[in-house]
């Protein structure tokens, strides 16, 4: 199951608040430490990730689904409209989504990256042709900066916020497809196939 409990923000804002999500569009909500939960099901489509920030749950998920939450989960509004419009941007399923500096970023297939500064209300496609056309699987921030991973061993990096990306794929990474990325004491370690690990000490923009 694709579940999450509350990050280090949303726990300390509200502390018995927890919220996990799935596939067929399921979340559900617990307000007494886990001991109980409610059901609190948005559209009926399939999660995969979910990030915290500014009083705000954002949940991402199929074919470019986005949902919301300012209640700590207890309603839900679809974000998606916004982006109906847009080119293929429903046929992309988002992987994975993060929060830094009141700005939320999404990463999904060829290198396919969304942006939104208004708490998710609504969102920019961030994603630029410097960047890659592989597949990111991951995000994450820290030091004013967002890292994205995915196949090849590609890497891309972004210091203003998501607007604009850049190629931080090295030669003495990794060609292995990375799956997932984090930040902590100044590092950012990303994990892939065959046990491959890279790390940065630079802000994502070297790797070894």
């Amino acid at each position: 199951d694709n579940s999450t409990s509350t990050s280090d923000d949303s726990y300390s804002a509200n502390p018995e608040v927890f919220v996990a999500f799935g596939y067929n569009g399921t979340i559900v909500r617990s307000t007494d430490n886990g001991t109980t939960w409610d059901n609190v099901t948005s559209p009926d489509v399939g999660y995969y990730d979910a990030a915290f920030g500014n009083s705000t749950y954002v949940v991402v998920g199929y074919h470019g689904t986005i949902v919301r939450s300012t209640d700590y989960g207890a309603s839900w509004d679809n974000a998606t409209d916004d982006i109906s419009s847009w080119d293929n941007a429903t046929n992309k399923h988002l992987f994975n989504v993060a929060f830094g500096n009141n700005t939320f970023v999404a990463v999904s297939y060829s290198g396919f990256i969304m942006r939104s500064t208004d708490n998710g209300s609504s969102w920019d496609n961030a994603t630029t042709d410097n960047s890659t056309s592989n597949n990111l699987w991951e995000v994450t921030f820290g030091n004013d900066t967002f890292v994205a991973v995915g196949y090849s061993g590609n890497i891309v990096r972004s210091t203003d916020n998501g607007s604009s990306w850049d190629n931080a794929t090295t030669d003495n990474s990794t060609a292995n497809h990375l799956y997932g990325v984090t930040f902590g004491n100044n590092t950012f370690v990303g994990v892939g196939d065959n046990g491959n690990i890279v790390r940065s000490t630079d802000n994502g923009s070297s790797w070894d």
